[in-house]
Parts: structure tokens; sequence; C-alpha cells
């Protein structure tokens, strides 16, 4: 049937990768994976993914290598990069996952869709998660994604005779983080790239970690070690969400396990399908990545953006301990947990307001595991701009009460918290000089004050925000969202 060419992205792993077996059982494969300089020039991109990504392909590399097939890392425009293979190999079909990323992603794809018919190429795209391509009716939404769960993992290679198809030319050498232009400074002790590693956080997080989620994600000092960490792995396609969920059911079903730790599997599977439910949402309606999801909400915070705020919140000087706690464990490791996640998006949609859009720029690049349908979503949801959920308002005082009562967790990233005494250890800008003196801190240089009054602040943002909510018009536009968005969650995501 000709050569098949496989074109990885975001999937970059060998196992329960169906257009990559698929390939092989109809003709030589030629497998390659495209590093494109555009791609990472767009504003949501960041020095660690790169790093991340490169770190995978020396994995990938290898884990075809075992198989007797190579992997050419090519740079440039893809589509230019399809017509220089075809020209040299005349490869009859192209292999790829569905991949619902960024707008320039989308738009990437509609062009190679255009080379390929052009070419009389048949491009063959795999859905990867449970997201459904041209969704026309919700309702049917669960149902497709507990389906597609459900299915056999795609077997490995070793059990097909492949062919590979090599390419003569000598490979250049692949731009630096540099060349591109990507800034610095990355997260010094973020997670490494690859499926070895992904598939060691799975086999480590089933087998022990688990045991600790129910009760330890929400905390920002216990989350690191309860929960799963496999946010990564399934955002770069290191491992399949299909392995992840069938992998999790076997473990349940262990008879050596005791009933905590079977809740905290349990509890980890009920959270599995919001990967893509979330994803869902950016596939069926692409422009919430930069437009409100109902759009009468627009104008509600555009005109008012405040910069002083929004870098003040950058570099961790809002003076509330925990926010601040928070952005320099996402500056040294590229990742947090979701209730800090929510926590940092809620104070600056709220006391801070600002918009959610660059706000969402500035977290892309911070998080290691940015998935833009989860990505956009969440940040439109916890601004209050879907107009279909719960207004989520977090107090970052009584966050830090509930999830680091005695503060560990605030002095490990804020060392000058480490001398305040316990009695102002939530609101250290309350301390009296006299205090101030005997710690050797100071409020306004060792410490900031807080940015702005958070009771004042919150309670306008909240005031502003209702009066919209209230607005006839509003109330009218909410029916079309739920129609197209929201969940229809019945019973158990895996019931």
């Amino acid at each position: 049937m000709g050569v098949q060419a496989v074109w990885f992205k975001r999937d970059l792993r060998t196992l329960d990768h169906a257009p990559l077996f698929n390939a092989a059982q109809q003709g030589p494969v030629l497998c390659f994976y495209v590093l494109e300089p555009a791609l990472w020039q767009q504003p949501d991109s960041a020095r660690q993914h790169y790093h991340f990504v490169l770190e995978s392909l020396r994995d990938l590399y290898k884990a075809l290598r075992a198989h007797g097939v190579r992997l050419h890392i090519l740079v440039g425009d893809v589509t230019r990069v399809l017509q220089d293979l075809h020209t040299k190999t005349g490869f009859t079909a192209l292999h790829s996952h569905q991949e619902t990323g960024n707008d320039w992603t989308y738009g990437r794809d509609k062009a190679v869709a255009q080379w390929c018919q052009t070419c009389s190429v048949q491009w063959h795209e795999t859905p990867q998660f449970g997201v459904v391509r041209g969704l026309r009716d919700r309702n049917q939404w669960q149902r497709a994604w507990q389906s597609h769960m459900a299915k056999p993992l795609v077997p490995a290679l070793d059990t097909l005779a492949v062919t590979s198809v090599s390419l003569t030319q000598s490979q250049a050498p692949l731009p630096t983080a540099d060349d591109l232009g990507l800034p610095a400074p990355e997260p010094s002790v973020r997670q490494r790239g690859g499926q070895t590693a992904g598939r060691a956080v799975l086999v480590d997080f089933l087998g022990h970690r688990s045991k600790r989620y129910r009760g330890g994600i929400s905390s920002p000092l216990r989350a690191p070690e309860a929960c799963s960490r496999l946010s990564t792995y399934i955002t770069w396609g290191c491992v399949s969400l299909r392995e992840v969920v069938q992998s999790t059911h076997a473990a349940m079903a262990r008879s050596d396990i005791d009933a905590t730790h079977r809740k905290g599997l349990k509890a980890f599977t009920s959270r599995l399908a919001w990967h893509c439910h979330f994803i869902q949402k950016l596939e069926s309606e692409p422009a919430i990545e930069w437009r409100n999801m109902h759009r009468g909400y627009d104008d509600l915070r555009e005109h008012e953006f405040d910069p002083r705020l929004f870098e003040a919140l950058k570099e961790a000087r809002t003076g509330w301990p925990l926010v601040d706690a928070c952005v320099r464990m996402l500056n040294e490791t590229g990742w947090l947990n979701f209730r800090m996640r929510a926590m940092l998006v809620s104070v600056a949609a709220y006391p801070l307001w600002l918009h959610w859009r660059p706000v969402g720029l500035w977290l892309a690049q911070q998080f290691l595991d940015y998935e833009p349908g989860i990505h956009w979503s969440q940040l439109q949801m916890q601004s209050g701009t879907t107009g279909i959920n719960t207004t989520r308002v977090y107090n970052p005082i009584k966050q830090a009460q509930d999830q680091d009562p005695d503060g560990i967790f605030v002095r490990q990233w804020l060392p000058a918290m480490r001398r305040v005494p316990d009695t102002w250890l939530f609101e250290p800008w309350l301390m009296p000089p006299s205090v101030q003196a005997a710690c050797g801190v100071v409020v306004g240089q060792d410490i900031p004050y807080p940015v702005v009054d958070l009771e004042v602040a919150t309670r306008t943002a909240k005031d502003r925000l209702y009066a919209r909510r209230k607005d006839p018009a509003v109330r009218a536009g909410k029916a079309a969202v739920i129609e197209k968005h929201a969940s229809r969650r019945q019973t158990s995501w895996l019931d």
C-alpha cells in the first residue's frame, strides 16, 4: 500500500499509539516529528515546554529504534516538510492523532488538510482522547468518552514485523531555546520528559502515592506527593489517557490493596473524564481561547486592566503570603495543585480585577502541563465569564488558614516569612512596628503590603459580576451556553 507517514505531535510515545500501529500494518513506515519554529514563537510557549519535548523525543527515538524504526526530527513549516518528504518517499498516507491545541495549531492543521487534498494523500486522524470532533449533541458525549476508554489498548509494535523508511540526508542540529527566542529562566526542578519517566510516575502513583490522594490533593504542601503528577505526561502524550484509566481500574480490582487505597483510586477515576470534558469545550468552540464563552460578559474587565497589579502577581509580591508562595513554587517547579491554581486565578479575577486572557498566557508559560482545552476553559470558569458555573471566589487568607495552618508551605517558599511569629502568619502586614523590629522583618520592604484591600476589592468585584449576571440579556444567553458546553453528568463517569 506504499509508504505510510506517521506524524508525531503531542503523542510522544509508542504504547497505545493507534496511528503508528495502523501505519505499520499497512506498509513501510516513515516516522517524523516536525519542530516548528513558528509554533514555539506563540505567546503560550515556554522554554520548559521545549526542553520537555526534546527530552521526550530522545526517549521516543530510543523506543522506536528498539523496534527497528527510525524517528526523523525535522525543522520547518509542516506543509513544506511534508512536501519534501513526499517528493523523496512518495508516501501515500499520513497518520496522526487529532489535536485540540491553540489557535495556531488549528490553523496549521487546516493547512495540512488542504495540502493532503491537493497532493492526493489520505490523512488518517485518530482520536487520542475522549474528545469528539464534530460533536453535535452534548448529551451523547459521556457515552462516547466511556466507549473510547473501554477499547483495548493498541498493541505494541513488537507484535508486528515493521519495515522502516529512513532518509539519507544527515540531520542538522536542532535549534536551541535561545535560537527560538524562548525566554529564560525555566523551573529548576521540573519534571523530565519521556514515556519512560511517565510510566514510572504512573506505576508509582497507582502502587503507592494514590493512598494519600483523598485528603491530600488540596494542600499545597502534601499535593506534590498525593496528586498523580501525570498531567504533564498526558498533556504531551508520553502516556495515553486510556492507559491511565484502564491501569487505574486494574489497580482498584487488586485484592491486596486496603480500603483507604481503593478510595484514593476511586476518587482519582472520578476526575479523569473531566480532562476530556474541558478539552471538548475548546474543540467545539475554538474562540474561547481569546473571547468570553458567554458574550454577555464582554467589556466586564477588558478596559480596566491595571498592569501594576498584574506585575505584582507575576513577581510574587501581592502581599498575601499564600498567593506569593504559590507563584514562587510555580516558578521553581512548573507545577501547582488544582486548588492553588484556582486560587491564583480567583485572586487575579476578583480583588485584582484582571482579565483572564493575559493572566492565562502568563500561566500557560508557567504550567509545564499546559493543555489549551483545559486551561482556557478553567480560566473562564474561575473568572466567571462562562455564565453557567457557580461563582468561585477564593479568599487567600482563609485558604492559608485551611490548607497551610502552620505556615510550613509559606515559609518554605518565602524566606522572610520564617521570621514572622505565628500570630501574624496569615496577615503579616498587621504586625505592630515593635513586633517587626523584634523579628527583624520590615513590612513594605521584606514583606509587601497587600496591593489592594482584599475585603473591599473582592466585594466590589462580586457586586459588579452579580449585576451583570442579573441583566436580562445575559440571563437569556445562558441557555445557549448550557446547551453547547455544560456537563450532562448523571452518574459516575466510569459506571
